[in-house]
């Protein structure tokens, strides 16, 4: 029997909180609300949500403030719900924590294509249950290659350890889908769910560009170009995310150990050491 998913609204507009019931039920979700922030956080510890919705504007906790407290326990996809167009309070939201943002007045379509397109990544004890076997990748666009094109790019093999079949590994740091874990030298590194997509997407690369379309299209889950509209802001926010990594990994970009900026173009793996 198939465990319904469960979903946190955190939002103190009674109108907007109801409109977002109905949207994610309808969807399939198992949902809870909270008017505000403190009650938000319980909700989401009480009820292992695999998706969070958070209005950044709330009534007593600083919804920057919320996703911190969240991302000490929680690995739920954060969706923010802003009615600020300032592109800062966006950046300050993703660097905190947070997957991916709509703007009030939001279109319900757009936010389930969204929620959607999280769902078709893996989580948790699914993924272990899908992992490939070494040396393989889960979907066409799990595949390493230069801009997506109608066509789905040619593999690569990528670094793999011997010891823990399905790991990815370079310079130290390893990667296991299955589990979904991170280590360096056998350091566990905390990573959100958008950053470990991220970052399995460019071990899978190894040395070939990934350039920034190609990572938002993996992360909305689409395994080819299907023509979906991509906007400056889309790609800034896979900038925000590696921005993210390479702060948890202790990465230098002027010095790269694991993530190289191709300039203008998008990102793959530094040389092997």
């Amino acid at each position: 029997m198939e465990i319904q998913r469960v979903a946190v609204i955190i939002e103190d507009d009674a109108d907007i909180r109801d409109l977002l019931y109905a949207v994610l039920q309808q969807s399939g979700f198992e949902v809870f609300t909270a008017p505000n922030g403190s009650e938000g956080v319980e909700a989401v510890r009480q009820h292992n949500p695999t998706v969070v919705t958070l209005d950044l504007g709330l009534p007593d906790i600083d919804g920057f403030e919320v996703i911190r407290q969240l991302r000490q326990f929680s690995d739920a996809y954060i969706v923010m719900l802003t009615a600020r167009a300032e592109e800062l309070d966006t950046l300050m939201g993703l660097e905190a924590g947070a997957d991916d943002y709509v703007t009030k007045p939001f279109r319900p379509r757009e936010l389930r294509a969204r929620i959607s397109a999280m769902l078709r990544r893996p989580r948790g004890e699914a993924a272990a249950a899908e992992t490939p076997e070494a040396g393989t990748s889960s979907s066409p666009l799990d595949s390493p290659g230069a801009p997506v094109t109608g066509q789905a790019p040619a593999r690569v093999s990528a670094p793999v350890s011997e010891a823990i079949p399905g790991t990815l590994a370079h310079n130290g740091l390893t990667l296991n889908p299955g589990t979904r874990t991170t280590e360096i030298e056998g350091t566990n590194v905390e990573l959100t769910r958008t950053e470990f997509d991220l970052l399995q997407a460019l071990l899978e690369g190894g040395r070939l560009v990934r350039t920034k379309t190609d990572l938002v299209r993996r992360l909305r889950g689409e395994e080819y170009d299907t023509g979906s509209f991509i906007s400056d802001a889309d790609e800034r926010t896979v900038e925000v995310h590696v921005g993210n990594l390479r702060r948890k990994l202790g990465d230098d970009s002027k010095a790269p150990r694991w993530l190289e900026t191709v300039r203008g173009v998008g990102y793959r793996l530094a040389p092997q050491n």
